[in-house]
């Protein structure tokens, strides 16, 4: 059932998602994990081989037992017990010496085929683009690649194993079966085609459950996970209820889903241990009357008992192995949804950018249009940056500004054409050589828990502190590491949570100057410090950044004022572009915006002034308030 009572199990709701219908189709998503058993191969059948020679040797041990009871039917005869008893203890000893090594080999293909999917899990999705992260969120990444990749390791070593064992245990208990009555084994062998045809019938409707399970878990993992990321503004929105309430449902929906994928599996298991008790109910009554006229001895009789133990045990496994091969096969289906997935950004190696880099920076005529967007988010931009310039871009919020700074670095599908660097098309160049050439600032600052010094040299470890330093003070992050208890090696916590929104800000900036990058782009890397540090900031950038390009993104003139020129986007537009001063003369959307928030600096200098003035005042009446009290 999904979501709003629909389904198998609740009355049907317009529009809500179908159950897959129940089907053995749906086992073909396991050969799409046959290359990770090839690899494999020869361990594999090893542990195969080892497996079936253990089995045969325990189906010698009901035949030991009808020697031996044979022996003692004969008053006349020597007891034969000593041979069967060796026979069985030998049989013991070779479990241990075959079957434990053996199904040890194969606990290891399960583990060696989970790891190399996770590593490739892992390595596709570091790849991926922005229209991937929408469609696939973070937790729902995680139940694939833990749980989901969970479920297949057991089903790649022990699946097709499960299947040979079944089929060899059959075969081999029938020939000892047959050896000592075929008609008694005909009787007994009748029913298991039926039992065989109920069973498969029934596990057809498995793998739309265990799907609805895996999904269900999905959500509750995503919604846990980003419920953990956003605490802290839960707790300030005294939301923490609310959140227990909607975590009780998700988690509710998974239990039931849980619930009924096991339900029907044990319904499977308990009909076919119920079919399975025909055997031993014909093995009684026709055997017993075999018995009694003499056509089969007692040891026979007890020997087929034995046999039919064996074969009762395959069968009961069978109700597990197809829950096995149907919850893999729903796993699998997942799983490959992410491998399968295309990249946005494909990595064609045409042109090397090789000798000096001098950082010329050109945006001609390009345009993009995000998926599913009514209209387009750039439409034919022409910007330049001048190797050793430094350029602003200013615009309201969803005006394209980032989008241009990504399309620069590829971090959306950029168009050929229409991106340059040095004359080169970007698209042309090698990814991570691009990267290397031009880096990028984010607006939103990631810092990973680690180090504060393992932060800010992320990419290059090996950087000496003096190097650090530098890029401390030119960020403006030198009070903060002052104020940290133990420096650059204090830990700041997951997604930096011990530094403030500002400090943050400043840590990523730090990061991206330390490269000492021909092209840095930063994305409103100001927004959360004052003006005052904002002018430390920029006198840093002046210092490291002399003689190389840079192109960032603000909301403020002060900012933006400082560069070699400046464009105003609107609506994907360059709106207007030229240095401060000509476009103070223009007297368009930058001489307003550079009207207001000089303003808003004035007033927020006059109110720093009062502030300053009222501060000292106080620390002046201490004093004599202090005396006052003395008296």
């Amino acid at each position: 059932m999904h979501g709003g009572g629909g389904g198998r199990w609740g009355g049907s709701v317009v529009g809500a998602p179908q159950r897959d219908r129940a089907s053995f189709q749906h086992l073909g998503h396991l050969k799409r994990l046959m290359p990770y058993v090839r690899r494999y191969a020869v361990v594999l059948a090893w542990g195969v081989v080892g497996l079936l020679i253990a089995r045969l040797a325990l189906y010698l041990i009901p035949w030991a037992q009808k020697l031996a009871i044979e022996s003692l039917e004969d008053p006349v005869a020597e007891p034969y017990l000593v041979i069967p008893a060796i026979l069985i203890l030998g049989v013991v000893a070779s479990q241990f010496a075959i079957y434990i090594p053996a199904r040890r080999a194969l606990r290891r293909i399960s583990i060696a085929a989970a790891y190399d999917l996770r590593k490739r899990f892992f390595n596709l999705v570091q790849y991926q683009g922005p229209n991937f992260f929408n469609r696939f969120g973070t937790g729902d990444l995680m139940s694939r690649a833990v749980n989901d990749i969970s479920m297949v390791r057991m089903v790649v070593s022990f699946g097709a194993v499960n299947i040979v064992m079944f089929v060899f245990s059959l075969a081999a208990a029938l020939g000892f079966m047959l050896a000592m009555s075929p008609a008694l084994t005909a009787w007994v062998v009748a029913p298991l085609p039926f039992v065989a045809a109920i069973g498969f019938m029934m596990a057809r409707g498995m793998f739309p459950f265990f799907r609805e399970r895996q999904e269900a878990l999905a959500t509750l993992t995503a919604f846990t996970q980003e419920n953990l990321n956003g605490i802290r503004t839960i707790q300030a929105m005294a939301q923490e209820e609310q959140e227990i309430e909607r975590f009780r449902k998700a988690s509710t929906r998974y239990a039931q889903k849980f619930y009924r994928a096991e339900r029907y599996q044990v319904i499977v298991n308990v009909a076919m241990t119920l079919l399975t008790m025909i055997s031993p109910v014909v093995i009684l009554l026709y055997g017993g009357l075999l018995v009694l006229d003499g056509s089969m001895s007692i040891g026979a009789f007890t020997a087929f008992f034995g046999y039919l133990v064996l074969i009762t045990a395959q069968v009961y496994s069978i109700g597990f192995s197809l829950s096995m091969f149907t919850s893999a096969a729903a796993a699998t289906q997942r799983i490959f949804e992410i491998l399968d997935y295309p990249r946005e950004v494909v990595d064609v190696a045409e042109v090397e950018l090789s000798g000096e880099i001098k950082g010329r920076l050109e945006f001609r005529n390009f345009s993009y249009r995000h998926p599913g967007a009514a209209r387009p988010t750039i439409d034919g931009i022409n910007l330049r940056v001048d190797a050793g310039e430094t350029v602003a871009m200013l615009g309201r919020i969803g005006s394209g500004k980032s989008t241009i700074l990504k399309a620069a670095v590829r971090l959306i599908d950029t168009p050929r054409g229409s991106v340059f660097l040095d004359g080169k098309d970007v698209c042309q160049v090698p990814i991570r050589r691009l990267r290397e050439a031009v880096t990028m600032v984010p607006q939103d600052p990631f810092l990973f828990s680690a180090a504060l010094k393992e932060n800010l040299t992320y990419d290059q470890p090996d950087r000496g502190d003096d190097e650090i330093l530098e890029a401390v003070h030119a960020a403006g992050l030198s009070e903060t590491v002052e104020r940290l208890v133990d420096g650059l090696d204090t830990v700041v916590g997951e997604r930096g949570t011990t530094l403030s929104g500002g400090e943050k800000q400043r840590s990523t900036l730090a990061r991206g100057l330390i490269r000492r990058a021909d092209v840095l782009l930063l994305d409103d890397c100001f927004s959360s410090v004052d003006t005052e540090t904002e002018e430390l900031i920029l006198g840093g950038l002046q210092r490291m950044r002399a003689g190389k390009t840079t192109l960032l993104i603000s909301h403020r003139v002060s900012t933006a004022r400082h560069a070699n020129r400046i464009y105003v986007i609107d609506n994907g537009r360059v709106l207007e572009s030229g240095t401060h001063e000509e476009l103070l003369a223009q007297g368009g959307y930058y001489a307003d915006l550079e009207a207001v928030q000089s303003s808003q600096d004035r007033d927020r200098a006059r109110r720093g002034q009062l502030l300053r003035q009222l501060d000292g005042a106080r620390a002046e009446t201490m004093p004599l308030a202090a005396t006052g009290s003395d008296d």
